[in-house]
């Protein structure tokens, strides 16, 4: 698992339970439309009012595929270029102001982002049209962050063009200065603005504990960030409200640092938070006259936040509404009271045409073959047909190196181990492009193995990988001896698994509610959201997407040995908790990693792709 250009997001799970099974999910005729369900609501708006977007990751010719939920995020961004341009005209008509924020985390995604030609930069060239909305805050993500040559291209071309809204409050980065000294500066550590409407707003942009970043980038600890005599400056002054955005979950992290830190010298200041990270829609207050607000991932949500501001010194709680916006165009049109005529702007159409032009001449449509059907990450269970990780295991990648080894051609058997993390989104029935692959199938590892092992000795390694769990095998941040791969490979891990969580969490609580009861067949799939803060959060009903579990490690059908032994396989990523484990399995042997050989002639990101060539066509 290379993160030498890119990471990206990964997900493995330690046990595998299902909740539902999808044959019992409905699907009504709305779902075969492929069009998304209209909002239930008009907005509610108040004197500030923000929309928010966090871990973009590159989505930004939204969602394309026809299988529910992924037609409601199909909208573009140039479609929410022209959704901001009007609510905008909408704010001006109210006489309120309307604000951007973004909590960070552009990198590593979609083709757009990761299928930069050889010498290009992750995400310079889609950044361009990203650069192309007036976001008034920005905070700079962990996905910033893996790669000096991404941090660098940040701080230089992105935070230049958006200068003092693009803030790093705790991270700097090392460059030369026009001296030619090597310097560590953050981008701006804050920022102090008056709004349309003449208020005032101090802002931060914080990331959480992050200790995975490239070299020559510092993230200082959020607790260390509070004690600066630069912060104790900075909210000194009261402003009309403090605007916290940043990439750190809402709940169970360090925002409250932050916030107790102003609320020392600010009792009853409003304080809005806008957090992500974790990919959840999460919403929560810290106190009666706060707000923290998560928006989701991927351009499947915008955050919507209305305060009403009341008079410095009041204690009462905020008069305050929140929304979860799918981002398509129904949702656009219908909170802009505009239509088919009157929605799209020529800065829009000028951002999808651009985003389409960057995508052929990265050659992002070149189709490998047509998937038969949708083939899941965590919505069908493991092991099933519905499930890419049986697909990914169980076929693809044996039916792949079996046409690039010579291990294979003779006829020795071999069993297959790879991490559950090895794909990162979904397949879905249809076209199957180059973008898909750079989508679901990033990662750069070769295949290796240990030849000839005990065919008994071999089947037992996978129950035991699974059996010691990734914590068990990485139990601390920076053990001693672990690989900063491997480091960063848990960080996105964990993010995974709190998605599912969260999604299963939701799918439970929707089942015990009496939401359950109306017409589900008149519900698509989609996001259902109970949050701490009062009132519906969702903008659309859906039935909840369901959520399995998975193992860490999922492994090959068990072949038939030759003489009690067969060839152990697996990508080199995982080459040391697997060895590890193999030696503890066994005493004939020390195997280490001077036992193993290249495999295949292939690597990893490539499978997908070769296989659909010759299976799906």
């Amino acid at each position: 698992m290379r993160f030498t250009t890119r990471l990206v997001l990964v997900g493995a799970f330690s046990t595998a339970r299902a909740l539902e099974t999808a044959s019992q999910w409905p699907v009504s005729a709305l779902e075969q439309s492929l069009k998304p369900s209209q909002p239930s609501r008009p907005l509610e708006w108040g004197d500030i009012n923000i929309i928010s977007t966090t871990d973009t990751h590159g989505w930004l010719l939204g969602h394309e595929h026809g299988s529910f939920p992924e037609p409601n995020y199909s909208g573009t961004w140039g479609d929410y270029s022209a959704f901001v341009t009007h609510m905008k005209e909408l704010a001006v008509e109210k006489d309120v102001d309307l604000l951007l924020v973004d909590s960070g985390d552009l990198h590593d995604g979609t083709g757009l982002v990761d299928g930069f030609p050889a010498g290009g930069v992750d995400a310079q060239d889609a950044n361009e049209f990203f650069k192309q909305m007036p976001y008034d805050v920005l905070s700079i993500g962990n996905h910033e962050l893996y790669v000096y040559a991404n941090s660098y291209d940040m701080h230089m071309n992105f935070g230049q063009y958006y200068k003092d809204r693009y803030l790093s409050s705790n991270v700097n980065i090392t460059v030369y200065d026009a001296n030619h000294q090597s310097v560590s500066v953050p981008v701006d550590r804050f920022r102090k603005f008056k709004t349309r409407k003449g208020r005032s707003v101090t802002a931060f942009g914080v990331i959480f504990n992050f200790g995975t970043n490239a070299v020559n980038t510092t993230v200082q600890r959020v607790e260390d960030m509070v004690k600066e005599q630069w912060f104790a400056d900075a909210i000194v002054e009261e402003p009309d409200l403090f605007l916290l955005v940043g990439h750190m979950p809402v709940a169970r992290d360090r925002w409250p640092l932050v916030f107790n830190a102003i609320r020392a010298v600010h009792p009853t200041t409003p304080i809005l938070i806008f957090g992500g990270h974790l990919h959840v829609r999460d919403c929560l207050q810290l106190d009666q006259r706060s707000v923290s607000l998560a928006s989701g991932r991927y351009m499947e949500t915008l955050g919507w936040l209305s305060v009403n501001l009341d008079s410095q010194g009041n204690t009462q709680p905020l008069n305050f509404s929140r929304r979860y916006l799918d981002a398509n165009v129904v949702t656009y049109q219908y909170h802009t009271n505009r239509t088919d005529l009157t929605f799209g702007t020529d800065q829009g159409r000028n951002i999808t045409t651009g985003l389409r032009e960057l995508e052929k001449r990265f050659q992002l449509m070149e189709q490998y073959g047509v998937a038969p059907r949708d083939y899941s990450m965590t919505g069908a269970p493991y092991p099933s047909n519905d499930s890419i990780l049986t697909l990914t295991v169980e076929e693809a990648v044996p039916t792949v190196l079996a046409l690039n080894s010579s291990r294979a051609a003779q006829g020795i058997p071999s069993l297959l181990i790879i991490s559950s993390g090895s794909q990162r989104f979904d397949i879905f029935k249809g076209p199957f492009t180059r973008n898909d692959e750079l989508t679901v199938s990033p990662f750069v590892n070769q295949y290796i193995f240990f030849p000839d092992v005990p065919f008994e000795v071999a089947v037992k390694v996978l129950p035991a990988l699974n059996g010691k769990g990734a914590e068990r095998l990485w139990p601390g941040e920076r053990e001693e001896g672990e690989s900063r791969e491997m480091r960063a490979w848990r960080v996105e891990r964990e993010v995974e698994r709190e998605y599912v969580d969260w999604l299963e969490d939701m799918h439970r609580q929707y089942y015990d509610s009496e939401r359950s009861a109306t017409v589900q067949g008149e519900l698509t799939l989609g996001y259902v959201t109970t949050d701490a803060c009062p009132g519906a959060g969702d903008d659309v009903a859906h039935l909840p997407i369901p959520a399995y579990r998975i193992p860490d490690f999922i492994a090959s059908r068990t072949p038939e040995p030759v003489d009690g032994k067969v060839d152990l396989v697996f990508v080199d990523f995982i080459e040391g908790q697997l060895t590890r484990t193999l030696n503890e399995l066994q005493t004939e042997r020390v195997y280490t990693r001077a036992d193993a050989s290249v495999y295949a002639s292939v690597w990893s990101n490539q499978v997908l792709g070769r296989y659909a060539r010759v299976a799906w066509n």
